[in-house]
């Protein structure tokens, strides 16, 4: 079963959970804002996936994101610093961050679901 890391109140993330739930996935889903992923957990997948870059894991329209001015800063960051900020203020994650094992989604783009989750 993937895990699905949502926001209930994002338009995107409920989207992309009845888009997967309508083509049969199960998938257990954990609310990003009042539970953010482990910053252990946050550093595996930066790892595993730093082929996308750290600005793929964020939430860069977001007003956390605006607020603390990261758009200069997440160049010059590494993952550790980004995984601490992220596990700290779960809003700074791009929505909805799907995993299941090696594979990982952040965003919903129905064409990348397609090939990934099915």
């Amino acid at each position: 079963m993937i895990k699905f890391y949502g926001y209930k109140r994002c338009s995107t993330s409920r989207s992309a959970q009845k888009w997967l739930q309508s083509h049969g996935v199960e998938l257990a889903f954990q609310d990003l804002v009042d539970q953010p992923p482990k910053k252990t957990d946050l550093v595996k997948w930066m790892t595993d996936h730093q082929d996308r870059g750290l600005k793929y894991f964020f939430n860069t329209s977001g007003q956390d994101y605006r607020k603390l001015h990261l758009k200069d800063k997440v160049a010059d960051m590494t993952i550790e610093e980004a995984a601490t900020l992220m596990a700290q203020n779960g809003k700074l994650i791009k929505r909805p961050l799907v995993v299941d094992g090696p594979k990982l989604t952040c965003g919903f783009n129905e064409a990348i679901y397609q090939t990934t989750w099915l």
